[in-house]
């Protein structure tokens, strides 16, 4: 891949995150740009890319596992009453152009194809601030227009019968370690309590490093939270939980999350101040 494939986000000189916008991927993936490896200012990884439990969890990105029956998530669709089912429904997000790349940051137009037709159009921005000596803001926007000519319904595995499935949207697949994760709220801890609920935020404490995650936007933090810490570290925002998300024609989704990437462990009161100060940027 060339340069111009890979772009890599600095933040104060630093390379913090290398960007893959056209990755050679089977189709059950569902291939699509992503962010990996991210890591803090000293260096350490916080993402994964294609690990053995789960070969479609590519970085940080967004990804949605039914867009009108078509799979942009990756590997198996959950089908009511049958379970999760291998099928041959996968979309791809391809890269169109950049609209504007500086060394911190991107505005990126993608086209999401399914079985030869485009159903969405998005426009994503990412930029990458320094938030102190030790960690930096992750801002993540993207924005879903429907270009088809009728409504199209976004789903989840919740939607579609599996109870605590609402997976789908912005997504951030964290490195796996020996010990799983912390994960704490202003107020909960713990990853029964938080999961499926709506929090202002929600932080992952690995061994050396913090992730804090929050919907920047009013509409964002209406969305609750997919959590998993116990079988794997990955944190998403749920476009579609107790029910399907339509998409009118012409109409536009957007969701924006910034996330607080953190040397060492966060304590409540200062994921909460670093947070504000990412949001407010």
């Amino acid at each position: 891949m060339t340069p111009h494939d890979t772009p890599v986000l600095r933040v104060a000189g630093r390379p913090v995150g290398r960007y893959v916008t056209r990755p050679e991927l089977p189709a059950r993936l569902s291939p699509r740009p992503y962010l990996h490896p991210v890591t803090t200012l000293a260096g350490t990884a916080v993402t994964e890319l294609g690990p053995a439990d789960h070969a479609h969890h590519l970085g940080v990105g967004v990804a949605v596992p039914d867009v009108e029956g078509a799979n942009f998530w990756g590997g198996r669709t959950y089908v009511r009453d049958r379970g999760p089912t291998e099928l041959d429904n996968h979309g791809a997000q391809r890269h169109s152009s950049f609209q504007l790349r500086d060394p911190d940051g991107f505005v990126e137009e993608l086209r999401w194809v399914a079985a030869g037709a485009e159903l969405l159009r998005e426009r994503r921005t990412v930029a990458a601030t320094e938030l102190t000596a030790t960690a930096w803001a992750l801002d993540f926007t993207f924005s879903l227009t429907n270009v088809t000519a009728r409504p199209l319904s976004i789903g989840s595995p919740a939607t579609n019968g599996r109870p605590g499935a609402a997976y789908g949207g912005f997504f951030w697949r964290a490195r796996k370690e020996q010990r799983p994760p912390e994960v704490f709220t202003a107020d909960r801890e713990g990853e029964a309590a938080i999961h499926g609920t709506r929090a202002d935020w929600v932080a992952l404490v690995g061994g050396t490093w913090t992730l804090v995650f929050a919907g920047a936007t009013e509409q964002t933090r209406r969305d609750p939270w997919f959590v998993r810490a116990e079988e794997y570290p990955g944190v998403g925002s749920s476009l579609a939980s107790e029910e399907r998300l339509t998409v009118e024609p012409g109409e536009t989704v957007v969701r924006r999350i910034a996330t607080v990437v953190a040397d060492g462990h966060l304590p409540r009161p200062e994921a909460a101040a670093l947070v504000r100060k990412a949001v407010s940027q």
